[in-house]
C-alpha cells in the first residue's frame, strides 16, 4: 500500500501529567503516515483524488493546540481517529514526541489504527 505522510511537524501545546505542563507551553513533534492507494491520483494529477497532507497538519495542530490532556497516547489517538474519518485511508500511524521533557533522550509514542 502507498503512504502519504508528514514528519517532524512541530506544534506548541500544554499536555502532560505534571502540573507545570498545563501552565507552560512545550513543543510536540508529530509524524503522521496514512496508507492509501495513490494510483487514481497518480493518473489524474488531481488533488481531489488524493489525501491532502495539509489536512493532516490542521488536524494535529487543532488537537495539540486544543484542550489539555494528560497523555500523548490520547493526543495520538484523537489525531488518528480524525484522519481515519476519510474512509479511503486503510491505516494510519501517528507518532508524537516530547523533545523538551527529558535532559537526555526524546520520549514519545507511536500508535497504529485501521
Amino acid at each position: 500500500m502507498d503512504k502519504i505522510f508528514v514528519t517532524d511537524l512541530a506544534i506548541i501545546g500544554k499536555h502532560g501529567i505534571m502540573g507545570h505542563e498545563w501552565s507552560h507551553e512545550q513543543r510536540f513533534v508529530v509524524d503522521m503516515i496514512a496508507e492509501f492507494d495513490t494510483r487514481k491520483s497518480a493518473k489524474s494529477d488531481k488533488l481531489s483524488d488524493t489525501l491532502n497532507y495539509a489536512h493532516f497538519c490542521d488536524i494535529a495542530r487543532m488537537t495539540i493546540e486544543g484542550e489539555s490532556v494528560y497523555l500523548i497516547e490520547k493526543l495520538a489517538s484523537i489525531i488518528a481517529e480524525r484522519i481515519l474519518e476519510d474512509r479511503r485511508i486503510v491505516k494510519v500511524e501517528v507518532t508524537i514526541k516530547k523533545p523538551s521533557v527529558l535532559p537526555s533522550g526524546i520520549p514519545g509514542v507511536t500508535i497504529i489504527r485501521t
